[in-house]
């Protein structure tokens, strides 16, 4: 039997009470109860409202083949937008996009490469060692441009990190200004986890390396990278699909950086080849990966870079709900929940199923999304603050969407007190715990701990910093504008105690993340989904009710870049 509401709780308690009546005895020993405020009673209503069998046949549209993968800028993914719009509508909601309507339009420039026009070359003693297109290679087209080519020398510059306040730094004692670096993913483990997701940023190392001068990058796969996924796994899909970037209302193109020449990521066996006549071999650059340790140098090669690319103008919508608040004063400030709707489309064929239909990811984070903003709706009187419900377009581009959304806001920007991001929620097994990735960066720690708590779950601190995830998903680009956000997840604590979740999640990230296989196939522990869906608007619900706004934390890392 599923734990039922307070407010039923109490109906039914006082129901019993006047049928049986009650002795003057219980009436002088039971404990006063206090009487439950109006703001309980609509909390309680809204987690009535809801509903497997709702967010099961969210799942089948938004899942099913006939959406193609809901890649941004297809007209599946439009179709996927107005259903979340009419379920918006159906809710109560008002519009909360452009003109009246449920819609913002971001404007795009979708580029892809031509595949054929791709080379790197590398030049030594006279000789020319052309690389082969995705065996040793792949590389995206350039962003703006239809055609580039460089050439130049090649310093390896670790990760390509700049962290003084790290006491760190991959530049100390080189030069690459008019060089090409070469660069690991991510950043030193030593790191704190979120410092390293900060750092790990591709943006952050594009303006660090731009900065400094350097005119082209290649990419190195260190032993995490090589762990976490095969060559094959990372080349397969290389030049199918686009890469996406916003247009700000100057008509340029958001976080282009045109000093940036060419770029590629290379597989190992040509990274062995790249560092055949350097003062360091590969190992040792790999070596110095694992350790943290800066071992920057001139690798003595010459490497061309070059590439054609073809480009289209485009749009593609975010889909906007609104809540208003019912405290006069506060209604006026927002909470706003996201979840993106697009997934990656269509790709190479995988057991003969070219769909990558991303049911976990995200169509389950959407189907929660519009389940939540019936919650709120279905309560009597609304929370105090006002609550914004946002499908996003673009994440899988890069956060195109939700950066766009965060730059050029429907409403008064400064009137965001906060950010609930849900992507790619894992019902794998009864659940124990949820991670509130960013919680611990600002008052909402305790916020949502405490109101986690209250569906049997714990909080638990990020249990894979490798993965960088703080960094990967919608709410960064709310972060980056000083807004305190999390991005909420099941965690890797089953409640059944034969069941390891760690392996379980680990392998889906290993097996079906990004591919065909992630589809309505895939297991669902259904009491779990529902119990997250609660605890989901739980966390929103003490936020908008909150007297004060979510703060970031004293000296907090996030806070003190990008807080306002």
């Amino acid at each position: 039997m599923t734990r039922p509401t307070r407010f039923l709780a109490v109906v039914a308690a006082g129901l019993v009470l006047t049928a049986c009546g009650k002795s003057e005895d219980v009436a002088d020993t039971a404990a006063p109860q206090p009487p439950e405020s109006a703001a309980d009673t609509a909390l309680d209503l809204g987690l009535a409202a809801i509903s497997r069998d709702r967010i099961e046949s969210h799942l089948v549209f938004l899942a099913g083949d006939d959406m193609q993968g809901r890649m941004t800028g297809t007209p599946e993914y439009d179709e996927a937008a107005a259903y979340v719009a009419r379920q918006f509508e159906e809710i109560g909601l008002e519009a909360g996009g452009e003109d009246g309507t449920w819609f913002q339009a971001v404007p795009m420039l979708a580029q892809r490469i031509d595949v054929d026009s791709a080379k790197v070359v590398f030049h030594r003693d006279g000789e020319q060692m052309a690389q082969r297109w995705q065996e040793d290679f792949v590389m995206a087209g350039d962003v703006v441009r239809p055609e580039t080519a460089v050439t130049a020398e090649v310093v390896f510059a670790g990760f390509g990190v700049h962290a003084p306040d790290m006491n760190y730094s991959d530049y100390d004692g080189i030069d690459v200004a008019g060089k090409i670096i070469a660069v690991f993913g991510g950043a030193p483990d030593s790191f704190p986890h979120n410092e390293r997701a900060y750092y790990s940023s591709g943006l952050t190392k594009a303006e660090e390396a731009v900065r400094r001068g350097a005119i082209g990058f290649i990419g190195l796969r260190s032993r995490t990278d090589q762990k976490r996924y095969t060559w094959k796994r990372v080349s397969e899909n290389a030049g199918v699909r686009p890469g996406m970037s916003w247009i700000n209302l100057s008509g340029d193109v958001a976080n282009y950086f045109p000093e940036l020449e060419g770029g590629a990521l290379i597989n190992v066996p040509p990274a062995e080849q790249l560092f055949s006549r350097s003062p360091i071999t590969f190992e040792d650059a790999l070596d110095a990966a694992d350790a943290g340790t800066p071992m920057s140098t001139p690798l003595g090669v010459e490497v061309t870079l070059a590439r054609k690319t073809n480009h289209e103008s485009i749009t593609s919508p975010n889909v906007i709900g609104i809540l208003r608040g019912s405290d006069p004063e506060l209604a006026d400030e927002y909470v706003i929940y996201t979840a993106h709707l697009d997934h990656v489309g269509l790709g190479v064929p995988v057991d003969g199923d070219t769909i990558y239909n991303g049911m976990y990811d995200n169509a389950m984070g959407s189907s929660q999304l519009i389940e939540t903003a019936r919650a709120f709706a279905a309560m009597p009187e609304p929370p105090r603050r006002s609550i914004v419900f946002i499908a996003l377009t673009g994440e899988e581009r890069g956060l195109v969407g939700s950066d766009y959304y965060a730059h050029y806001p429907t409403l008064p920007g400064d009137a965001i007190v906060a950010n609930v991001n849900l992507d790619m929620p894992l019902f794998l097994f009864p659940l124990a715990d949820i991670i509130a990735f960013g919680a611990e960066h600002s008052s909402l720690e305790g916020v949502i701990s405490e109101a986690i708590a209250a569906e049997d779950f714990d909080l638990t601190p990020d249990p894979m910093p490798e993965e960088v995830i703080f960094i990967r998903s919608d709410q960064y680009s709310f972060v980056k504008q000083g807004v305190p956000a999390v991005f909420l997840v099941p965690g890797f604590t089953s409640s059944d105690p034969d069941i390891d979740g760690q392996p379980v999640w680990r392998d889906f990230l290993q097996t079906h993340y990004h591919q065909p296989s992630d589809d309505l196939t895939r297991p669902i522990d259904w009491p779990s989904a529902e119990r997250f869906a609660r605890a989901n608007v739980r966390i929103g619900f003490a936020i908008a009710n909150d007297d004060a706004r979510p703060t970031w934390n004293e000296g907090d890392f996030f806070g003190e870049k990008f807080g306002r």
